[in-house]
């Protein structure tokens, strides 16, 4: 089964401490025992561009579908076997970045 961890943070950007290496950690413990597929880590969302072409509106507009004081900086694309699994995953992964995450099974 193939699950997204969204990596939740706020403006603030409410991590702290050495995270990059209990991420990598975490990565490199999602590769050895199969668990992983890709990771990133994104921009704000004042970085984003929305796009809205249905019926060719040709719409564009700078910034996020939505406007609130969290954000997704991040995600994890795993393989997990079970969804109890995929839920001890992001709890590491949660753990590993120290934010909040997010898990949603992929669809089919």
């Amino acid at each position: 089964m193939k699950f997204i961890i969204f990596v939740i943070d706020t403006k603030n950007n409410s991590g702290t401490g050495n995270e990059m290496a209990a991420i990598d950690a975490f990565n490199d413990k999602l590769e050895a025992n199969g668990h992983w597929i890709m990771a990133a880590g994104i921009n704000s969302p004042e970085a984003a561009t929305l796009f809205d072409n249905r019926d060719g509106a040709g719409i564009q507009t700078p910034g996020s579908f939505h406007e609130s004081d969290h954000h997704i900086s991040g995600f994890w694309i795993i393989n997990a076997e079970s969804l109890e699994q995929a839920k001890e995953l992001a709890a590491e992964g949660s753990k590993a970045c120290n934010r909040k995450v997010e898990l949603r099974p992929f669809l089919g």
